[in-house]
C-alpha cells in the first residue's frame, strides 16, 4: 500500500485520462449515486418511478441490467492497467521484487474485502466471512491475469481465457455431485453452489450455526471458489484492452475501431451463448463474462473517444477524483457512515422533508466523503494497493 505524493507528478500525467475518468464513472454510480437513488425511490414510492428503478437494481438470477456492469467493469479496469504497471518486469530475470508487489496486493485486497463485507471490524469470530466481496474477487482475477502476462504471450493468455471459460462451462453441465450440478443453473441445484458451502461452510457470507449445524440463507446466492476461474477471465480482458491502448503502433481511430468491434462480438457470442450457458451474474457464468466485458470494452471505447481522442476533458475532472482514489472511495463508503454529520447539522429539517430526510442524509454522506476525496485529489495524494 503506497501513498503517492508530488514526486510521482510526473508518472501521473502520462496515466491514460479516459481510464481513469471511466474508473471514476463506475465508482460514482457505486458509492454516490446508489444509496441516493435507492432511498429517493422510497421516498416517491411511484410505479413509475420502481420502473425506473430496474437501471439502478440487480437482476436476481438469470438476465443482465445497467447495474449488474458495476462489479465486472471495476475488475476489467484492474486488468487494463496491468500491461502498463507490470510490462517493464515481462523479461527481467530475478522477478522477486514483482512477485512481493502482486502479492502484497492480493493479501491487502483480501483484507479490505473482509473489511468492507466479511465482517472483519466486526471482531467477532461467529459471523467473519472469508471470501464475499468485489475486492476479493479483484484479488482473484488480477493474480491470476498479472501471472499470465508475466509468463505467457497474448496468445497464450487468449487461449487461457478460452479455456477457462470453457472449463467453467464444463464443470457446471457434466459434473454432478450429492443432487448437485449436471447442467442444473437453479439457485439451488447449481455446482458452484454446492462448492461455496463445502468449501467455505461457516465462512460463507450469510451463513449461521444453528444446534451445531452450518444453516445457509435463501437470500444469499452468490458463488466465489468456482466462480474464480471466471473472475480471472474478466480482469485478463480488462488485459487485453490495456493491450490496445499501450500499443503505439496503433494509430487512435484503430484503437478505438478494435475496441468498438471485439465489444461488439463478445456482447453477440455471450448472448447466444446463453441461449444454453445462462447469463447469470450472481455464479458469474461464462456467457455472463462475455456479455459484461464486452459491454466494458464499449464503455472504454466511448470514454478513450470522448477524453483521450477529443479532449472533452473540461467537465470530467470531479470523476477522476473518485477514479484516482477508487478503493479509499470504496473502503470509506463500506466501512464508515458519515450521515450522522448530516443528522446533526440537519435535523431540523426531519419534521418538514418526511420521507426526504433520508435522501438528505444520503447526500450528506454522499458529499463528505466527496470532500475527503478532492482534498486527496487535491494535494495529489493517491492510495496505490
Amino acid at each position: 500500500m503506497t501513498l503517492l505524493s508530488r514526486d510521482m507528478e510526473k508518472q501521473l500525467s502520462q496515466r491514460l485520462e479516459s481510464l481513469d475518468v471511466l474508473r471514476g464513472f463506475d465508482l460514482f454510480m457505486l458509492v454516490g449515486l446508489e444509496t441516493a437513488i435507492h432511498q429517493l425511490s422510497s421516498a416517491v414510492d411511484t410505479p413509475s418511478f420502481h420502473s425506473f428503478m430496474w437501471c439502478f437494481s440487480h437482476v436476481d438470477w438469470e438476465g443482465f441490467s445497467p447495474w449488474d456492469l458495476v462489479m465486472p467493469l471495476f475488475m476489467f479496469m484492474s486488468g487494463i492497467t496491468i500491461p502498463f504497471a507490470l510490462s517493464r518486469y515481462k523479461h527481467i530475470n530475478n522477478q522477486t521484487s514483482v512477485y512481493r508487489r502482486i502479492l502484497k496486493r492480493v493479501i491487502l485486497l483480501w483484507i479490505f474485502g473482509m473489511m468492507c463485507q466479511g465482517n472483519l471490524l466486526g471482531l467477532d469470530p461467529n459471523r467473519i466471512y472469508f471470501y464475499s466481496n468485489t475486492l476479493q474477487a479483484i484479488a482473484m482475477g488480477y493474480l491470476i491475469a498479472s501471472l499470465l502476462y508475466l509468463h505467457t504471450r497474448i496468445r497464450t493468455q487468449i487461449i487461457v481465457a478460452a479455456g477457462l471459460l470453457l472449463g467453467f462451462w464444463g464443470a457446471m453441465e457434466w459434473i454432478t455431485v450429492q443432487g448437485y450440478g449436471g447442467g442444473n443453473y437453479t439457485p439451488d441445484g447449481n455446482l458452484a453452489e454446492w462448492i461455496d458451502r463445502e468449501v467455505l461452510g461457516r465462512f460463507r457470507d450469510g451463513a449461521s450455526v444453528m444446534n451445531g449445524e452450518v444453516v445457509f440463507p435463501d437470500w444469499y446466492r452468490y458463488t466465489w471458489i468456482l466462480s474464480s476461474l471466471n473472475f480471472g477471465v474478466t480482469v485478463l480482458t480488462g488485459t487485453f484492452a490495456g493491450y490496445i491502448l499501450k500499443d503505439k503502433e496503433w494509430t487512435p481511430q484503430r484503437k478505438l475501431v478494435g475496441l468498438v468491434i471485439i465489444g461488439l462480438s463478445m456482447v453477440g457470442i455471450g448472448w447466444i451463448w446463453g441461449i444454453w450457458h445462462p447469463v447469470i451474474k450472481k455464479l458469474w457464468t461464462s456467457s455472463m463474462v462475455l456479455v459484461s466485458s464486452g459491454y466494458c470494452f464499449l464503455l472504454m471505447a466511448l470514454f478513450y473517444y470522448l477524453i483521450d481522442y477529443k479532449g472533452w476533458k473540461k467537465y470530467s475532472g470531479w470523476l477522476k477524483v473518485y477514479g484516482m482514489n477508487s478503493i479509499v472511495a470504496y473502503m470509506l463508503t463500506m466501512c464508515v457512515n458519515f450521515s450522522c454529520i448530516g443528522h446533526s447539522l440537519l435535523h431540523g429539517l426531519q419534521p418538514y422533508m418526511g420521507e426526504y430526510y433520508s435522501v438528505v442524509l444520503t447526500l450528506s454522506n454522499v458529499g463528505i466523503i466527496y470532500f475527503i476525496l478532492w482534498e486527496l485529489y487535491k494535494r495529489k495524494l493517491f492510495l496505490r494497493v
